[in-house]
């Protein structure tokens, strides 16, 4: 990989470790996000997502190791650089009581970048009304508005945690519609933290995977599909045992009488080891992104009792 100047990323972090007694919520964390484009962070609850984000905006002191946001230290960030950074959480909390058009003229005084015609594009999606009081909206509608708020600060670094969690199929697409056209005009980087693989899959440029504090893996997303292949095989019992103990393979199923092999970074000719195991049938298949990162996150820990012949593991 080509060198990058440090002034090209919006976040550096460099050994970062946040721990509670024995506990690791983030562990030696190196991690550099390059500006422009949408970044997706994944993994299981616990993996260290939102601790980040704490850390980031400063809202968290790491127990060790550095953290720069915006080429600025995160535990000295500026006004200025704060309001270089715009950040939407899955709670959307505004006052019940206030009028969306109070809620707006309040946070555009506190932003000299303001865009009003961006946020009225943004909530147009919503069709939120100013006179309305914050207590009337769904849930989808002040995550909109949350977005529209974030976006009208224009900011260099928008930053996502679990945006569309709990909002219906019509707000979701109306929200990340909103989402991808921002990234399409502006040179505002984006961080994007969701458990909802279709949603990676549609917006976003790069995939950063971690688990237990710990990054596991950084690529676009296609790019780690490419590492991951499905084989389909009849394969006897004995053949599944010694093929669990492999370290290329992710995962394991019996489907309808067939075993599925979950195999990472080996090449093309794979079918002719499952054919040594005593395989027969063996054909390989396309893996959706959820599907191969699911299989990452859930190879080190610790399966499941199997239950009989349906499942060699029951992750799915």
């Amino acid at each position: 990989m080509r060198s990058i100047a440090a002034s090209e990323y919006v976040v550096e972090t460099e050994a970062l470790t946040l721990q509670y007694g024995r506990k690791f919520a983030l562990k030696d964390l190196s991690l550099r996000v390059p500006r422009g484009r949408i970044h997706a962070i994944v993994g299981a609850n616990g993996a260290g997502k939102s601790s980040l984000f704490r850390v980031l905006l400063g809202f968290q002191t790491p127990s060790s190791g550095s953290a720069r946001i915006l080429d600025q230290s995160c535990a000295q960030l500026s006004p200025e650089v704060r309001g270089r950074i715009g950040f939407v959480n899955d709670e959307h909390t505004m006052p019940e009581w206030m009028r969306i058009g109070d809620v707006v003229a309040m946070q555009r005084r506190q932003y000299p970048q303001w865009d009003q015609a961006r946020f009225d594009e943004t909530a147009g999606h919503f069709n939120v009304l100013p006179e309305q009081k914050v207590a009337q909206l769904s849930r989808g509608e002040r995550a909109g508005i949350n977005l529209a708020m974030a976006l009208a600060q224009s900011p260099e670094l928008l930053i996502l945690d679990e945006p569309t969690l709990g909002l219906d199929v019509v707000a979701k697409r109306a929200f990340l519609e909103a989402l991808m056209f921002c990234n399409s005009v502006d040179a505002c980087t984006i961080i994007y933290c969701s458990h909802q693989m279709e949603e990676i899959e549609r917006v976003a440029d790069n995939l950063i995977i971690l688990e237990r504090g710990e990054l596991k893996h950084m690529s676009a997303p296609d790019e780690f599909c490419e590492r991951v292949s499905l084989w389909v095989a009849d394969l006897p019992a004995a053949a599944v045992t010694a093929l669990r103990a492999r370290p290329e393979v992710l995962l394991l199923q019996k489907l309808d009488g067939l075993v599925h092999v979950l195999i990472l970074d080996r090449d093309a000719q794979y079918g002719e080891v499952l054919t040594g195991f005593g395989a027969r049938h063996v054909q390989t298949m396309p893996v959706s992104l959820d599907r191969a990162v699911n299989a990452l996150l859930t190879r080190d820990h610790a399966a499941p009792a199997e239950e009989g012949a349906g499942h060699v593991r029951t992750q799915w």
